[in-house]
């Protein structure tokens, strides 16, 4: 029986030992999403944009416009044939707006978190701290709006920014093994040199050096024209 339980212990502790180490230093991708202050929450968008500061997001983009009905049409296309389009299509061209884009970790999901439900009705119920529940007023005007998935925010993000350019950030140990492979090795040399050298004008200096060594600049192959 003794060694039955011995045998025991030796698997459990062999077992622990097999597991994996958590890795705490994952990377982490920072999300944009479209958050609107509507045209009946626009008078208290600067208490919105103070909560929204104080949730951990940066405003990457801001812009205060009134949408055509036209403008609105398209933004809620999806909604096409509902009951409710016309009213929110009227709604939504009947005042200026304030719409930006947000950043931060899990941006999408934590913005609707802090939105609360759609129904300012609900969200006084269930969620009396968040942003529909202070500032909604009936199931229609509910102060804010926030983009639903990722395929969702950046639809949204091009229609009133066209020219933003969507690239994966990431922090943790990807970027900084990132710097230390392809950056700090070449920086390091330049600035070494810019120290031995002491240019009058640093800045063009240390700009044409990176320039005429830079290991990852693209080749060209010339061609020899044969007459």
């Amino acid at each position: 029986m003794e060694d039955e339980n011995a045998a025991k212990t030796v698997e459990e502790n062999d077992t622990e030992e097999s597991k994996p180490a958590e890795d705490d230093s994952k990377p982490v991708e920072i999300e944009r999403t479209l958050a609107i202050i509507k045209p009946d929450g626009v008078d208290k968008a600067n208490e919105i944009e103070e909560i929204i500061l104080n949730e951990g997001f940066t405003i990457l983009q801001k812009r205060s416009l009134q949408l055509t009905p036209e403008q609105a049409s398209e933004f809620y296309a999806e909604h096409f044939g509902k009951p409710f389009y016309p009213s929110l299509v009227t709604y939504m061209s009947g005042g200026p707006i304030i719409v930006m884009v947000l950043v931060r970790e899990n941006a999408i999901l934590h913005w609707r978190e802090v939105i609360g439900p759609t129904k300012p009705s609900v969200a006084r119920e269930t969620k009396p701290d968040s942003i529909r529940a202070k500032y909604g007023g009936d199931d229609e005007r509910n102060a804010v709006h926030g983009s639903d998935s990722s395929t969702s925010a950046e639809r949204e993000i091009r229609f009133f920014f066209p020219d933003t350019v969507f690239e994966s950030t990431l922090i943790g140990d990807t970027t900084r093994d990132y710097l230390a492979e392809y950056i700090n090795p070449t920086l390091s040399k330049a600035l070494i040199e810019l120290c031995k050298e002491k240019p009058a004008d640093p800045v063009v200096w240390l700009a044409d050096w990176l320039l005429a060594n830079n290991p990852y600049r693209p080749a060209y192959q010339e061609t020899v024209e044969s007459n």
